[in-house]
């Protein structure tokens, strides 16, 4: 079989740590970066005798990613053990949910090269974190000893499970990044991939293009970025496709990303649901959800993506490619929205946003949110351009120390004096002295080198230092070689 005919079919298992306070079960702190097992107690260690209560918080910030998911609540759902052995698991189980989960049914739209598709999703359930190993090596793959801290173990988690509607890791990575952006705006989780706020495991498969039939599926772990998830899938992808085409088996098998290489290795046979013997939790009621409750968490929605997009190109004429950018992260844009209000010129603040504010934090790796720079001083920055104080270069020199410091652009373009010369007079007499400077340029010009009046007004801002007004700088020009 030809690799051109065979089609790709991906189906993403997506795990998200809850932004709170304590854990699901206990009341152990939840925050990152703590010394080793010192956010333990005897329930999040699985002590004998010890019993656990489900955190309210954890359950509502559930109810609430499940309904911008567009999922259904059901009204009645309980909490199961998931049973198998490994070392960072102290109970010997996970409390999970397996056959009545919290949400179902829902979907995430996508764009893919213009179109959009919809990717089903087919349950989101509450659960536990287990803890986390240290691995004496590069990774798990090539260690020869492991330790393991438990102050992740408890820590609460939604599995968002996508049905296996992703055709190209491409899909698989555009998912990936419109479920991040939708679970921050809701402020459900900090999603950093690199603390492991957010985790994801991918099944993939091959088959005939046109069969309903789906091939045997390899789960892939250990991706913990937007890169390796793209990465890991092509490779897996690749490799499938060609055993297939050689006439190769393919094995239902748990890989291992490994980045060092860029390859997936494998780890052990694929379970099934039945190696995990679920049975419902007798520690733990069932949980009967009130609609009234549904209904308010509801209400309490923030504007998701989407609709903001949206409101973007319908309120402020905004080109779909801008309010794209722009809605991409909720602070990126509770930043705009607020900047629009004080400055009301939307297409200006777009234009400077997504060139000189996004070009320096992606140079520095930083959200808005973590830097000085605030709505008013952009505003007043891009106030300070339209009232002709200073040109729209000099706006993006001042800009650099606003953002690194904080100040007020007023105050440094007042002392470093870089307030535009908008007096004709004074301009026309700088005209004069670049035209006698460069008659070879100016005989140019008259020849038909429209190439020339630019060096012109080029050699004009540089005797000002770059002060000058350029609509007064370009009309004084033609007008005088005219």
């Amino acid at each position: 079989m030809r690799k051109e005919d065979l089609e790709t079919v991906i189906g993403l298992e997506v795990h998200v740590e809850l932004a709170t306070k304590s854990k699901i079960f206990c009341s152990c702190s939840t925050e990152f970066g703590a010394p080793p097992n010192t956010h333990v107690c005897p329930i999040c260690l699985g002590l004998p005798g010890v019993l656990p209560v489900l955190n309210k918080k954890a359950l509502e910030y559930a109810v609430r990613a499940a309904l911008a998911l567009n999922c259904e609540i059901a009204p009645f759902s309980k909490f199961d053990r998931k049973n198998y052995f490994y070392p960072d698991l102290p109970k010997a189980y996970q409390i999970s949910q397996y056959d009545q989960p919290l949400a179902y049914g829902g979907y995430v739209d996508i764009e893919v090269n213009g179109e959009k598709r919809r990717i089903r999703i087919k349950r989101v359930h509450l659960e536990e974190d287990a803890g986390k190993l240290l691995h004496a090596g590069d990774d798990i793959a090539g260690a020869a000893t492991s330790l393991v801290d438990f102050n992740r173990s408890g820590v609460p988690l939604i599995e968002i499970v996508s049905e296996p509607d992703i055709r190209s890791p491409e899909e698989a990575r555009l998912y990936l990044m419109k479920l991040k952006t939708i679970l921050e705006y809701l402020g459900v989780s900090d999603c950093k991939m690199e603390e492991g706020s957010l985790r994801c495991d991918a099944n993939l498969s091959v088959r005939p293009r046109g069969a309903k039939e789906l091939g045997t599926k390899t789960e892939i772990k250990n991706m913990n970025s937007f890169r390796a998830v793209f990465k890991g899938l092509e490779y897996e992808e690749r490799r499938q496709k060609e055993a297939l085409a050689a006439g190769e088996e393919i094995v239902q098998e748990t890989r291992h990303w490994d980045e060092n290489r860029s390859v997936t290795v494998s780890m052990r046979g694929k379970e099934e649901a039945h190696d995990y013997r679920y049975f419902p939790d007798p520690d733990l009621v069932p949980l009967i959800i009130d609609r009234a409750w549904v209904e308010e968490i509801r209400r309490s929605l923030p504007e998701l993506p989407d609709a903001r997009r949206e409101r973007f190109q319908r309120e402020y004429g905004l080109p779909a490619y801008d309010a794209e950018v722009l809605t991409a992260s909720r602070t990126l844009a509770d930043f705009y929205d607020e900047c629009v209000r004080l400055f009301p010129d939307p297409k200006a603040v777009s234009n400077f946003v997504m060139s000189e504010v996004l070009r320096l934090l992606n140079a520095e790796g930083k959200d808005i949110v973590d830097t000085p720079l605030t709505p008013q001083h952009l505003a007043k920055l891009l106030g300070l351009v339209k009232e002709g104080t200073i040109s729209g270069k000099i706006a993006k020199d001042v800009f650099e120390e606003v953002f690194k410091t904080g100040r007020d652009p007023a105050e440094i373009v007042k002392e470093r004096g870089l307030v535009q010369i908008s007096d004709e007079g004074e301009l026309a007499r700088i005209v004069d002295e670049v035209l006698a400077a460069n008659p070879a340029v100016v005989a140019d010009y008259r020849g038909g080198k429209e190439k020339a009046f630019t060096f012109l007004v080029g050699q004009v801002m540089k005797a000002t230092r770059g002060k000058a007004n350029p609509a007064l700088v370009n009309k004084l020009l033609k007008e005088k070689l005219s």
